[in-house]
């Protein structure tokens, strides 16, 4: 059996997240779902996996269902495929903030950096005058990323601050361009940047996961593989599986 898998997320207004909670997974486990998902009053934050049409409803009733009351009509979705569950179960978490950056005024719902298509990045990461970032932690920079991408050396996202505090400077850094796995960390990234000052924030919409599905490998400038938080491990161009094991990484996981 292939399953289906969908990776997504959204910044929006959930007052209600606790009381989502039960609701939520129950929803999910009725559809024999396994996955992460991670709940909070700035969104929603996942990577789910199961049958083709059990993916199909879930994603449904997060867009136009009664539960979330069309809060979640913005989603920024990416589908693959897995030949195995890469998941053991199904965990419905509530946290402070879907992605962990600890900074009150990164609020993506108020500013955030410009998107970018995936077919437009390759021209905006080979100007001469655009800083490409990459926002992920150092042992998934290890595993692959953009020719020339600058690495931060962060074991966890929460430091994304003060690399930027002691390495990025708004007078010298004009131009920053910047990526991660989906999306959600460049939000974060972004608005940071942007209430401290920096004039041209760029992120890649989608990440590297869309990246990897649109562009040609042809005409690719992403190196090596995209490491993701399943028991897949990583993926290639065309988000195919490579087969990796997670265990010989040596590494904690940090959603």
């Amino acid at each position: 059996m292939i399953h289906k898998v969908a990776a997504f997320y959204q910044f929006a207004a959930l007052p209600d997240y606790r009381a989502l909670r039960e609701p939520l997974r129950a929803f999910c486990a009725g559809l024999a779902l396994k996955g992460s998902v991670l709940l909070a009053q700035e969104g929603i934050n996942g990577t789910i996996a199961g049958a083709p049409e059990a993916i199909d409803a879930f994603v449904h009733e997060l867009a136009r269902g009664t539960l979330f009351g069309g809060r979640l009509n913005n989603l920024e979705l990416k589908f693959s495929t897995a030949e195995a569950m890469p998941f053991g179960r199904l965990k419905v978490r509530l946290k402070k903030e879907i992605v962990t950056l600890g900074d009150e005024a990164a609020d993506p719902t108020r500013q955030v950096g410009t998107y970018v298509e995936a077919a437009e990045w390759n021209a905006l990461i080979a100007a001469p005058d655009t800083l490409l970032l990459d926002t992920r932690n150092a042992f998934e920079v290890a595993m692959g990323t953009f020719e020339g991408a600058v690495d931060p050396e962060i074991k966890s996202f929460g430091q994304f601050k003060d690399f930027a505090a002691e390495q990025l400077d708004p007078a010298k850094h004009r131009r920053i361009a910047m990526f991660c796995t989906g999306g959600i960390r460049c939000e974060k990234a972004s608005a940071h940047l942007l209430a401290r000052g920096f004039a041209e924030v760029y992120h890649l919409k989608g990440g590297i996961l869309k990246y990897l599905e649109e562009v040609p490998e042809a005409q690719s400038r992403w190196r090596g593989e995209c490491f993701v938080f399943d028991e897949r491990v990583a993926l290639g161009h065309g988000l195919r599986e490579r087969g990796l094991r997670e265990q010989e990484l040596g590494h904690d996981r940090d959603e």
